[in-house]
């Protein structure tokens, strides 16, 4: 016998392993997505397996820079396992040899007059296996003729450095764009009356996403419909339909993408690579599916990098350090191609958004872009797109400027602080801060670290060094950054001409299930979970009998994708923006059921009831029942509880916070141990506690890894020096301390439930603390990252390194 449905149930047995109900709303429920994880069931793109499946691998440069001479693919093509070998030529005679970037540049996907980088693409190889394809490399015979390799940005300008895209018409040199924000003038009388100036040059080296899963695809055109069904990495599955599209001719609603699980994107995944596109050509070519998946090597070396940043800031301020002006210098190295996926109309992307947390009258800022011979991109890697660098710089600039006045750190950033009554607040180059109480945030980050104190012990410990000449040094490090995020409105923003909007698609069944159908795209942030919260807030339906869709084209609506902590505040508004439809629906379907009229029915979470009589009411299962029977609704309302929503943000939301540092270093060696790290976070109303408190934890490792240990170093002939983890560190548990969290919640006053969003935080704001910690410690005014031992026992003996060059 089967038991009938009860309305606002899902029909399914309960699932054991979730170990107790999930609650109603936003708080800390338990992340649905783990179930299948922690099981061992997630499916990701290296996991499909297709009937008749082939497999390809790429043939790289061993060269910087050389000029191809000849390629002979005769001995790979004789393999007997090989199916198909493909070159730049043969995407030449189909007009595929070079594909525009997201920066309106173009990337070449087969090298074809030479190589521009070590480790791009040269050949594709399609084969049985994937071990088959891998061995056929070795016989494809590649004659180059090595050319000067440009690796330091700043000898990309000279005028006798080599040409690296002189395949363009006219092109003379490397520069790729000029750009400036801010009143120079009015920067230029602040910079003339200052009592005081400050300047300092710093580098933000060039560093890696490194997911955990490395990017791939298994691409599949059946030869009778001509559709294309593509499993990929996409951290944008529906930008990258429609670039497939404009790029193979195949009209997007014969294409469907299909986005897995993701083993971590931080940005290294919006782009399409050559693999990628590789991998498409090669199931036209062969009539069967193929699969590429990189190996960790390929994916260090040429996946887009972040950073590479030159930068000389200069603050003016009065003796007792007051911010006067800001001004800065920056040049930023591209790489071979301009690939950034940044979607503002600025070239420098989020960059002009430098003066921080502080009040900073005027400001000017100019932003210089050349290509060089390393891997191309420049990813929203847990940032929004150049915010890291510019509060890096500005955070740098403030500690700089108390090194020299002799001030305390923390006195210089109260005094500087935006404070409550300034918002919304319009900073020196134009953008609105939504919100904030940034002394509250900070004082509290001081009280929870204890700063006096730990002032205190400083100076009982710098006395026992100087009586002893023995043990380690303390250092304590501050840092108060501001974010921009939820890129949009999309008049201001887009990527590859598609404006910054997302949408959502609510269908609740009749039995009060519902499907949440988004264009965002997780990457273990825990989207299965904090959407089914905002759903299930708005509507009262049980997160578990919430199903959220994502990363799937054919399943879900047009949007940009997951990056620069667009979820929450961008595809999260949608959701709610959505679900509050359905509900005024419902509203209309209970009015008819109850035989009164829409506007004497009050809403109770779950539940409309007549006002004045809570008894005579019904719930969203039962009304989502009847908007799918006969009930006579009234005129206008069609049954059903559908509804979408394309959001378009009205601007971005700026979360923020205070960092503190403690660190004790050996002068001996230069080992930095991280002793403690507070970190107060506001990113406005939280949905679910502890999947912020966990995304937290991940940047701030992230800034461990960047500030001591994390670089893309290259030697003098552009050979790349971080191609595996043996080389290419990054931290575990063993660097990280026990962290300590605090928030503030100041929502934010135009997003729909005051969310601002929190992914990418941690990581703007983390590596300036760290750094500034560690020359505490050791008494230097600066030293670049990555501070590892090797370069802090040279800035204390009073030579830093160049940390991103090498002597080859």
């Amino acid at each position: 016998m089967t038991a009938a449905l009860t309305p606002g149930t899902s029909g399914r047995r309960p699932d054991p392993f979730a170990g107790h109900a999930s609650p109603m709303g936003h708080g800390n429920m338990v992340r649905k997505e783990d179930a299948r994880f922690l099981r061992g069931r997630g499916r990701f793109v290296d996991d499909i397996r297709l009937p008749g499946m082939l497999h390809g691998a790429v043939l790289r440069s061993p060269y910087a820079h050389a000029r191809i001479l000849s390629i002979d693919t005769g001995g790979a093509e004789s393999h007997p396992k090989v199916r198909a070998v493909i070159t730049g030529a043969d995407l030449e005679r189909r007009g595929m040899a070079w594909i525009p970037t997201l920066s309106h540049d173009v990337a070449a996907v087969l090298a074809t007059d030479k190589v521009r980088y070590q480790g791009q693409e040269v050949a594709f190889v399609v084969a049985e296996d994937r071990y088959a394809a891998r061995d056929a490399l070795s016989l494809i015979e590649v004659e180059y003729e090595p050319l000067e390799p440009v690796i330091d940005a700043h000898r990309a300008l000279a005028p006798d450095a080599p040409v690296i895209r002189d395949e363009i018409p006219g092109r003379t040199d490397n520069h790729i764009f000029d750009w400036e924000a801010g009143d120079a003038a009015a920067t230029e009388a602040a910079f003339a009356a200052a009592e005081h100036v400050s300047s300092c040059e710093m580098l933000y080296p060039r560093v890696h996403p490194a997911p955990l899963e490395t990017c791939g695809i298994v691409a599949d055109l059946d030869p009778v419909s001509g559709r294309l069904v593509v499993y990929a990495t996409a951290q944008a599955p529906h930008a990258h339909r429609a670039l497939y599209s404009g790029i193979i001719g195949i009209p997007e609603n014969r294409i469907r993408i299909i986005s897995p699980d993701i083993g971590g994107g931080f940005g290294n995944k919006v782009a399409i690579y050559p693999g990628y596109l590789c991998a498409v050509i090669a199931t036209s070519i062969t009539g069967a599916p193929v699969k590429w998946t990189e190996d960790r090597s390929e994916n260090l070396m040429s996946t887009s990098f972040a950073r590479d940043f030159h930068m000389r800031g200069e603050i003016a301020a009065t003796r007792d350090g007051r911010i006067q002006g800001l001004r800065v210098q920056v040049l930023a190295d591209h790489g071979a191609f301009n690939g950034t996926s940044q979607p503002s109309k600025f070239p420098a992307g989020f960059f002009h958004i430098f003066t921080g947390s502080y009040s900073v009258p005027a400001a000017h800022c100019t932003v210089r872009g050349v290509y060089t011979n390393k891997a191309p991109g420049g990813v929203a890697y847990a940032c929004s797109f150049r915010i890291t660098e510019a509060s890096y710089l500005v955070e740098r600039l403030v500690d700089v400027l108390a090194f020299d006045l002799g001030l305390d750190a923390a006195e210089v950033r109260r005094r500087n602080l935006l404070r409550p009554e300034q918002f919304p607040y319009r900073c020196a180059t134009g953008w609105e801060y939504d919100s904030g109480d940034y002394p509250r945030a900070f004082e509290l980050a001081l009280e929870m670290a204890g700063y006096d104190e730990l002032r205190r012990e400083q100076a009982r410990g710098r006395r026992t060094r100087a009586e002893t000449g023995e043990g380690t040094v303390m250092g304590i490090g501050l840092s108060f950054f501001t974010e921009a995020v939820g890129a949009g409105p999309r008049k201001d923003m887009d990527i590859g001409g598609f404006g910054m909007a997302d949408a959502a698609e609510l269908r609740v069944h009749p039995t009060g299930s519902a499907e949440l159908r988004l264009s965002c795209m997780s990457q273990g942030q825990g989207h299965e979970t904090t959407f089914a919260q905002i759903v299930s807030e708005e509507l009262g339906i049980s997160p578990d009998d919430i199903e959220v869709i994502e990363g799937d084209t054919d399943r879900t609506p047009f949007g940009l994708g997951t990056y620069g902590s667009r979820s929450t505040p961008v595809s999260g508004a949608a959701a709610v923006m959505a679900a509050r439809k359905v509900r005024e629906r419902a509203r209309l379907v209970a009015a008819a059921m109850l035989e009164v009229s829409a506007d004497d029915l009050v809403w109770d979470k779950g539940r409309f009831h007549v006002r004045g009589d809570r008894a005579a009411g019904v719930g969203i299962g039962e009304i989502a029942l009847a908007a799918h029977s006969g009930l006579e609704l009234p005129e206008g309302v069609e049954g059903q509880l559908d509804a979408t929503c394309v959001y378009n943000p009205p601007n971005l939301t700026f979360p923020f916070g205070a960092y503190l540092c403690v660190v004790d270093v050996d002068p001996g060696t230069g080992q930095v141990t991280v002793r403690r790290f507070v970190a107060v976070d506001d990113c406005g109303v939280r949905i679910n506690p502890a999947i912020v408190e966990g995304q937290v934890h991940g940047g701030l490792a992230d800034g461990i890894g960047m500030a001591l240990m994390e670089v893309m170093a290259f030697d003098t002939d552009g050979n790349h020096l971080g191609a595996s983890f043996m080389d290419y560190l990054l931290p575990t548990s063993m660097e990280c301390p026990s962290w300590e969290l605090g928030k503030t919640v100041t929502p934010s006053p135009h997003h729909p439930i005051g969310a601002k969003g929190i992914g990418e935080s941690a990581t703007v704001g983390s590596p300036a603390a760290v750094v500034n910690a560690v020359l505490d410690a050791i008494g230097v005014r600066h030293a670049d990252m990555p501070l590892t031992p090797a370069h802090v026992w040279s800035a204390i003996q009073g030579r830093p390194l160049r940390t991103d060059l090498a002597i080859g």
